[in-house]
């Protein structure tokens, strides 16, 4: 803008500051400052879209969540995900903190689903946390279906029971999965999944429009793995010869986000991670920091379209990228 020449145009570039400081930082109405001002109330929109146009207004807003959405971009620059959600971390507690994770989980599944959908999803904590967080505003016609076999015991490894429990709070359908998540050989897995009732339960987790899944961790003693299959804690040589960082659908998965060569991956009675990719939008919900790694995994394979963690998680997942790069 020129810088006025005139008393005249002094005195019309004085009121037009006095309107934008009134409105834009004094937070006053229109018809205020043309009270205060002595002008009419035109006058006063005249001058503050004058302002617009004459560059005089810069509006710069700041958010409280600014480093969230920063380490959300961060994450997906990495690769292998569409879309990361990443709540604060305010706590040390894991509980309290994979409580925020699946809270924000939930309100994303919330904003994703529609009425008519199929939700494919596997038992653990992560989606345990999901189901809790769940307040919907309204019934949901949809239909949960598991996408693992199941293991009965702790109530978060049971995935009929977290399905049941998420078909009860969204008001739809769960069917349930009469078969256990790991058979005693590959040939029996192929005559488990032949079963016509366990068949037909897999068809509809491959037809699902949405996957929720949790990450899980492997070689930490806090890992939920050996919840699924105990005598594989025996076996914990062979998983670490195998490489494998983490779990996904119980499929042992190495750094790179590969199915890695291990005995029980051949008799796991699950959706295959082919078959998973296939599903239009996946889920997957973790934090904490023996889950860094696998998510890392989970990522490098392309294997999940959005992760919901937290903060805390979300810079160790950098940090370790950014470790094995170098």
């Amino acid at each position: 803008m020129a810088p006025p020449n005139t008393r005249d145009d002094i005195a019309a570039v004085r009121q037009m500051h006095q309107a934008l400081v009134l409105h834009y930082v004094e937070g006053k109405t229109q018809a205020e400052i043309a009270r205060e001002l002595g002008i009419s109330h035109a006058t006063v929109n005249r001058l503050i879209k004058r302002g617009h146009q004459l560059g005089l207004v810069e509006i710069k807003i700041k958010s409280p969540i600014d480093h969230l959405v920063d380490l959300e971009a961060r994450l997906v620059a990495l690769g292998g995900i569409e879309r990361a959600v990443v709540v604060p971390s305010v706590s040390e507690n894991p509980h309290t903190a994979l409580q925020r994770v699946g809270d924000a989980a939930a309100r994303l599944l919330l904003d994703t689903i529609k009425d008519g959908d199929t939700i494919s999803i596997t038992g653990g904590k992560g989606v345990s946390a999901l189901v809790a967080g769940l307040k919907p505003g309204r019934r949901y016609d949809v239909e949960i279906i598991p996408a693992t076999g199941l293991v009965q015991g702790k109530h978060y490894t049971d995935v009929n029971h977290v399905a049941s429990l998420m078909a009860d709070k969204l008001g739809g359908r769960a069917y349930q999965i009469h078969a256990p998540l790991f058979a005693d050989t590959a040939q029996q897995r192929e005559m488990l999944m032949g079963i016509s009732s366990v068949a037909d339960v897999f068809r509809k987790a491959r037809e699902a429009d949405v996957a929720v899944v949790g990450v899980g961790s492997i070689l930490t003693d806090d890992s939920s793995y050996y919840d699924l299959h105990p005598s594989s804690n025996a076996d914990r040589q062979a998983i670490e010869r195998s490489g494998a960082t983490g779990e996904l659908l119980a499929h042992l998965i190495d750094r790179q986000g590969k199915l890695c060569n291990y005995s029980l991956n051949r008799s796991l009675v699950s959706l295959t991670l082919d078959e998973f990719a296939t599903i239009p939008r996946s889920i997957g919900i973790a934090s904490g920091p023996s889950k860094v790694a696998p998510i890392l995994s989970a990522m490098r394979g392309n294997h999940l379209d959005t992760i919901v963690t937290d903060e805390a998680t979300g810079l160790q997942i950098l940090e370790l990228a950014e470790q094995e790069a170098a």
